[in-house]
């Protein structure tokens, strides 16, 4: 009766035609080659996480903070929103949208620095930069497109709603308990501008605030980081804004 034949596995560390005691004596050398192996390795990966992250967050999604109440109580203080930086031209962004843009010029100048020890800024520096931590407010705003380039925006209606292109519009965003302006105006808007206002009216240095300054109270597309696409913390509030494109469905185009 033929018998099975016996396979042994020969250990990793002994080669044919060396002893025990030779490859006893390569171990270690092998073992620290893994260890460097598996450092590269690991160094490699991480490498790799940050530039994605660096790269999602320059061409894809950014986290911001926001600082302050001009947007309640669609944003609260304290939110931290992700905002889609495809969304950033004239195509893009519509009448209604939530945007995050850079300050036109004098809007921020008021603002205080936060107050943070010199370590914790380069923390943050650093943490902002590979998209782990939200950006804070910075030298960015975020408020309501309530006119794009060509509309006319005026308040206010015999009912005090604001007005875009001859239309009242019922703006349900508005904090409860305030009215749509105080201020009267009647604006124009270029073309590759936008008008914006808070949605915490009495509480919002918006495009009204900024009228008498260079540029005339209106943000340029070429400065809109992004849209708001949702809130992502607190996780009592983490969700979408809502569409408020509704408000501005009856107005016509000039």
């Amino acid at each position: 009766m033929a018998e099975d034949e016996i396979h042994e596995e020969m250990p990793p560390s002994y080669a044919p035609g060396s002893s025990p005691q030779e490859a006893g004596a390569d171990a270690p050398a092998q073992k620290k080659s893994g260890w460097k192996s598996y450092l590269l390795e690991m160094v490699g990966i991480i490498a790799f996480a940050l530039v994605v992250s660096v790269l999602i967050k320059t061409f894809l999604f950014q986290a911001f903070y926001i600082p302050s109440s001009s947007m309640m109580n669609t944003l609260e203080v304290g939110d931290r929103i992700i905002v889609n930086k495809l969304a950033n031209d004239e195509d893009d962004i519509h009448r209604g949208d939530v945007v995050v843009f850079v300050d036109p010029g004098g809007w921020l100048d008021n603002q205080s620095e936060p107050n943070r020890s010199a370590f914790m800024d380069t923390i943050y520096n650093v943490g902002e930069t590979i998209g782990l931590l939200p950006k804070d407010s910075g030298q960015h705003l975020v408020k309501r497109v309530i006119g794009v380039g060509g509309d006319e925006v005026a308040c206010c209606s015999e009912g005090g709603e604001i007005m875009v292109n001859g239309v009242a519009i019922e703006e349900p965003y508005v904090r409860p308990g305030t009215i749509p302006s105080a201020m009267e105006f009647r604006v124009i808007v270029p073309d590759g501008h936008v008008w914006v206002m808070g949605d915490n009216r009495s509480n919002s240095e918006d495009s009204r605030a900024h009228m008498g300054s260079p540029g005339g109270g209106f943000v340029p597309v070429d400065n809109i980081e992004g849209r708001v696409a949702l809130i992502m913390y607190p996780f009592s509030r983490a969700g979408g804004l809502g569409d408020a494109s509704e408000v501005f469905a009856d107005v016509p185009e000039l």
